[in-house]
Formats: C-alpha cells, sequence, structure tokens
C-alpha cells in the first residue's frame, strides 16, 4: 500500500523526477498524444470525470477506447460500451459483446502466422535452481491438453475448477485450460491449509481439483496432496476429479481409485488441439477469494472482459510494458496479483517470470541473483518482505548488477519512508520509480496508482488509476479530497473489472460494499491528497484504534515507532482498557545488535506520543524476534492481537511461520 506509516510532513519531498527523455519513451506518453491530452492531471480528468458538452463520462469514454487501443480481440463487437441501467453496482460492460481471456493471452500468441509463437511466455526457476523456458507454443498445447481434460470429466461453460497448486509453469496452462473451456477457475493459495482449502472447494461446489504431491521451501519438501485430500474430505461437496502434478520424480503420493488420477496420465495424454469456447463479456472467468479477518471469505466474482482489460491497462501504463520485458511479481496464484501478472503480460504476448521457493533461499540475495542472471525488468513484492531483506545489510546486493530494472513495484502492505527510500535507492538505483499500487482482488486492479511519468515523493500511490473515478469523503459522502483532510477512499463508479457481486449472493454484496454511501464504493481505507496532488493511504479504517473518542491507523502508529533508529519493525493493536476503552499496545522488532532494554521501550513510547500525541502512546511495548506473516509477507495482525487478549486465533492456514506465535506468546 502506501504511507501509513508517516505524517504527510515527513513525505513531503520529490525524491523521483523522470527524466524528459524517459517519460517520453513510454506508453502513457504515447497515449496522451495520440488524444491530444497535454499533462497528467488533463489525463485523470479526461479518463475519470464527466466531460462538459459530452454525452458520455470520461469513464466510459476511456474504458470504450481502451479494448482497440490495446489490442484486444472481440469474436463479436460490444453494441455499448456499458449498461449501468440498474446502477453503478450493477453495471453491465461490453454488452453484446463474446470473447475468451484464453483467446487474448494464448491463442492467438501461438497461431502459426503468429511471431511470438516460439517467443518465451515463462521463464520459470525453482528454489533448487532447476530452470525451464516454455513459448507460447509450449502453453497453448498443455492448456488444450487442460481444456480436453476438463472436457472428459464433464466440465462445461460455468462450472468451477479448484487450483490448488505450487508456483510451477503448469498452473499457467490449468488457468487458460479452464478459460478455454468456459469454466471458472477458483485458485486456491498453496499454503493454506486444510481448513481455509476446504473452504474455497464447498463453497463453489468444485467438481474437480488440480493439486501436486508438493513443492520446495527452504529446501525441504512441503507436502500438498494431503492437504488436498483432507480438505476434499471436509468440504461438503462431491469432487469427482483430481489430477495430480509430480513436482518431485520419486514422490508416492496417496492416490483414490476412480478419483484421481496422475498429470502425466490424466492430461498430457489428452488431445493438444481444442477450439476455445466464445463466451459473453459478461460471463465469469474466475472466482477469487479475499481472506477477511473474521467471517467466511467473500467469493469476488471476475468476468471474461473486465479482467482482460484491467490487467492489460495496469501493465501496458503503470508498468509500461515492452516487447522486451521479463515481468517478475513475487506472487501465488492463489493471490489476486498471480493471475494479474500473468493475464496483463499475457494480453500482449509478453514474457513472465516465476519463482518457486523463499525469498531468502539459500542466501538473503536470492532475488537479487535471479534478478541479475535474467534480466529481469520490472519487480514487484511486498514492503514488507523489502524490510526483511533491507534488515539482512546491503552487502548481499553486492556484486549483483540489477541494472536491467527499468520499474519496482509494490502492493499489499504498508511502507515505511526508510524502507521505501531502500528499495528506490538500492534495488532501483535511484533510477526506477516505485510503482505503488492499491486495489483490491474485488476488482483484479488498482484505484490508487503511479504512472512512470509522475513525480514521485516517498510511499506515494500516486493518483487513481485511468478509468477509475476515485474519491476521498467524510462520513457524509462529501468530498474532501481537495481540502486535504483524512477521509474514506471511495469510487463513484464502476469499473470494467469490478466483481459483478459476490458468489454468496448480492445481499451481502451490496451490505459490504455500496452500504456506506449513496452509490459509491466504500473500500474501507483511510486516505489523503496533500497539498502538491500526492495521495497517501493511511490503512483501513474498519482497523482505526478507537482511544478515548480518538482514532488512528494502527499503520501511524507502527510508523512512528519505526522513526526510532533501533526499530525495525513494528505491529500496533488495539486491545481493551477500563479507561480509555482501547489502549495500543505496540509489537517491535530491534535492529541487529540492538539490546532489548527498559529505557528503548521509553523511547519508543515516547517517539510515539510525540508525533501522534499522548493519548496514543502505547501502554505496553513488547519485543519480539519475528511477526507471523502470510508467505506474500503479510502480517498477519489480527494473530498479535488475538495473542496478547487469549481471544481464539481462528483459521491460522495461511501463515507461513507459525513459530513467530510462540514468540508472541514469549514476547517480552
Amino acid at each position: 500500500m502506501s504511507s501509513d506509516n508517516a505524517s504527510l510532513e515527513d513525505l513531503d519531498r520529490v525524491v523521483h523526477e523522470p527524466s524528459r527523455e524517459f517519460v517520453e519513451s513510454t506508453n502513457v506518453h504515447a497515449f496522451m498524444e495520440a488524444y491530444g491530452i497535454d499533462d497528467y492531471d488533463e489525463l485523470v480528468e479526461r479518463t475519470t470525470t464527466e466531460m462538459e458538452g459530452e454525452p458520455e463520462s470520461g469513464v466510459e469514454w476511456f474504458w470504450g477506447e481502451l479494448p482497440e487501443y490495446l489490442g484486444i480481440d472481440w469474436y463479436e463487437e460490444p453494441d455499448a460500451v456499458r449498461d449501468d441501467t440498474d446502477g453503478p453496482q450493477f453495471t453491465d460492460w461490453y454488452p453484446g459483446a463474446t470473447t475468451n481471456i484464453a483467446h487474448n493471452v494464448l491463442d492467438r500468441h501461438a497461431a502459426r502466422d503468429s511471431e511470438r509463437r516460439n517467443k518465451v511466455a515463462c521463464i520459470w526457476e525453482g528454489e533448487d535452481g532447476e530452470t525451464r523456458d516454455v513459448t507460447f507454443h509450449e502453453l497453448h498445447r498443455r492448456a488444450n491438453q487442460v481444456a480436453n481434460y476438463l472436457a472428459e470429466c464433464g466440465v462445461g461453460k460455468g462450472d468451477t475448477v479448484a487450483l490448488y497448486m505450487p508456483m510451477v509453469p503448469e498452473v499457467i496452462a490449468i488457468l487458460y485450460g479452464c478459460f478455454k473451456v468456459g469454466a471458472i477457475a477458483v485458485p486456491i493459495f498453496s499454503g493454506f491449509g486444510v481448513d481455509a482449502t476446504a473452504t474455497r472447494i464447498e463453497d463453489p461446489e468444485a467438481s474437480v481439483l488440480f493439486t501436486a504431491d508438493g513443492f520446495s521451501r527452504r529446501g525441504s519438501t512441503v507436502t500438498l496432496k494431503d492437504a488436498a485430500d483432507e480438505a476434499i474430505e471436509q468440504a461438503d461437496t462431491e469432487v469427482s476429479d483430481v489430477a495430480v502434478y509430480r513436482r518431485f520424480a520419486d514422490s508416492d503420493p496417496p492416490m483414490t481409485e476412480g478419483r484421481d488420477a496422475y498429470w502425466d496420465e490424466a492430461v498430457e495424454t489428452q488431445p493438444d488441439t481444442f477450439d476455445t469456447v466464445e463466451l459473453d463479456a459478461s460471463d465469469e472467468s474466475m472466482l477469487l477469494y479475499s481472506s477477511g479477518t473474521t467471517g467466511k471469505p467473500k467469493g469476488i466474482v471476475h468476468t471474461h472482459a473486465g479482467v482482460q482489460v484491467q490487467c492489460a491497462k495496469e501493465i501496458h501504463f503503470g508498468f509500461d510494458r515492452k516487447p522486451a520485458d521479463r515481468f517478475f511479481w513475487v506472487s501465488d496464484i492463489g493471490w489476486m496479483m498471480g493471475p494479474w501478472t500473468l493475464i496483463g503480460n499475457h494480453v500482449f504476448g509478453g514474457t513472465v517470470f516465476m519463482y518457486e521457493g523463499a525469498p531468502d533461499y539459500p542466501q538473503p540475495d536470492r532475488f537479487w541473483e535471479m534478478i541479475d542472471r535474467h534480466d529481469l525488468t520490472q519487480f514487484g513484492i511486498s514492503p514488507t518482505a523489502i524490510r526483511a531483506l533491507r534488515k539482512q545489510g546491503d552487502e548481499w546486493l553486492e556484486g549483483h548488477d540489477l541494472s536491467s530494472l527499468r520499474l519496482l513495484g509494490s502492493t499489499g502492505e504498508p511502507w515505511d519512508p526508510e524502507s521505501w527510500l531502500w528499495f528506490y535507492e538500492n534495488v532501483g538505483n535511484g533510477e526506477a520509480p516505485i510503482i505503488n499500487i492499491s486495489g483490491g482482488t474485488e476488482i483484479c486492479g488498482c484505484f490508487l496508482m503511479p504512472l512512470p511519468i509522475n513525480d514521485l515523493k516517498p510511499c506515494t500511490l500516486g493518483g487513481p488509476g485511468l478509468g477509475m473515478d476515485i474519491d476521498i469523503v467524510d462520513s457524509t459522502g462529501a468530498s474532501i479530497a481537495d481540502s486535504h483532510e483524512r477521509g474514506f477512499l471511495v469510487a463513484r463508479d464502476s469499473c470494467p473489472s469490478m466483481t459483478k457481486s459476490l458468489w454468496s449472493g448480492d445481499e451481502r454484496y451490496l451490505d459490504e460494499y455500496w452500504s456506506s454511501f449513496e452509490d459509491m464504493w466504500d473500500h474501507g481505507d483511510w486516505a489523503q491528497k496533500d497539498e502538491d496532488g500526492f495521495w497517501f493511504l493511511h490503512g483501513r479504517a474498519d482497523d482505526a484504534l478507537n482511544v478515548a473518542g480518538r482514532k488512528v491507523g494502527p499503520a501511524e502508529v507502527e510508523g512512528a515507532a519505526m522513526d526510532h533508529e533501533a526499530v525495525n519493525q513494528a505491529a500496533a493493536v488495539g486491545v481493551p482498557d477500563d479507561t480509555t476503552g482501547t489502549a495500543v499496545v505496540l509489537y517491535v522488532i530491534v535492529e541487529d545488535g540492538v539490546a532489548e532494554a527498559d529505557d528503548l521501550r521509553e523511547e519508543i513510547r515516547g517517539v510515539v506520543g510525540e508525533e501522534l500525541g499522548k493519548p496514543f502512546r502505547p501502554r505496553e511495548v513488547l519485543f519480539v524476534d519475528e511477526f507471523p506473516k502470510t508467505q506474500s509477507g503479510k502480517i498477519i495482525r489480527r494473530a498479535v492481537q488475538a495473542t496478547y487478549t487469549g481471544e481464539d486465533l481462528g483459521d491460522m492456514s495461511s501463515i507461513e511461520n507459525p513459530g513467530a506465535l510462540d514468540d508472541l506468546e514469549d514476547a517480552r
């Protein structure tokens, strides 16, 4: 995410100014020239607001122009850009059009007369150093075999297929094979345990599951098939077919006769031709589950047209995709950024890099070594992961040539200025802009996104994404963006990739996103626009700590604590307090070589109190060695809070380092 960790005053300096030569080389500059747009402010206004004297809004104009501009094919052209008769909540985008993601990301590139037929679609590297290059032709053949296998299983349009797979190239063929046959792909994070996986099989009633024997993590084999079997048994739905990919040649996973079949027998024996199914633009393509902190996970419903145009737009304009690029975003197929990376790059026949393994194995320079060896050009990662790598020391960057990097990316967690600057200066060499983005699974894209033509302040998210009518409002729904006050981040209009509802139905969808303000999507984030037009986020509005009637985001407390030179990472939680209702408890990881002492606790409390005010001075400061995190690097704050209060931890299946929970119990 963003600047959640510092006040606007701390960030009020431009540190990145792209050269005129760089600006004029960008895809977004070419778009502006093509449409006679003079500057960034005019670009945002042209693509997001009502235009005086024009019959259509900027949102409608932009999304209407975009498919042809980006070269996205239709089988049948749309009758209109959209039908919003039922309001922004239920906008029908590109009515009358037919398409299929698989055609645009794969079929047309693999055609015999295509120049991209033998281009590498995916460079893969395993933790043990094994590498594979997969061309569009090879990927096309394998996706066709997946589609034929699914058809043999009786899967057709609208049926759900679950993917509980490691990050190997086969997962791309499975995703695209689902699209080809018209099935709805349900990617599941490979790090999930039995409960979370069972929910994601049961809720959509998936009849087919793709899984594997396991994957490598820090030199060890993590089994996957055992968890898959338990999840199937626990799920209250019938899974009739399971295809098992053997990641390890000598593995012998448990197999259920009549249901399970090995990949090489079930899929690789299928014909390698398949006629991709023509679908309505609004037909479902993926069901992505968002893991909320409470309640049943939300099934986010994405369409074929919406996902294509949003992902392609962001890769083309935000990350300035060029034909020779090699794009790497640290993610899993079960998180939004996995499909986003694949679809957004493959629309253009681009090359993605995929890594299966830990970021610091066998040494903390693993990412830097891979960027150097594979000449990667875009590198996206969570701020928390960068903080962990920064802690390992600058010496791990030495000897690695990172000059191939043109742009850096980040999302998912709050930035602090020191880590943002470290990433910018040490990994990007003070030249590659950090495209710090924020959106969500609900739109498979970004509400806020800097463009490569923008100046940057540390931690900024730039401004509204192209075609995204975004605002900051107060509790009454009145716009306060230009007053530079903090308020709620909202969308005043729909976009093609916005979930068409939730799998569980319209009632929860409307309650979750459209009930706070009239005809406005409430994204649940605190946002602020500074006097220079830079947008920042201040954490989740629903995570706000209400101390004696005053509210602050936990990320701000953490950022204030990290202003102390001894603090490397911090996690703030709210706990019950007899006097103030809620009190702040701060968990801290100190820098190497720093002694964990009582006088340091008081110094940290003082720094927070001085910056945010005495009410927010932590009641306690506790020292730990690590925080519980997901595999994508996010701190699981609800686990931190529940450990302190003694509440039920809930589903911890996504945790990467369960030992951290013991560390919290023993916090000093």
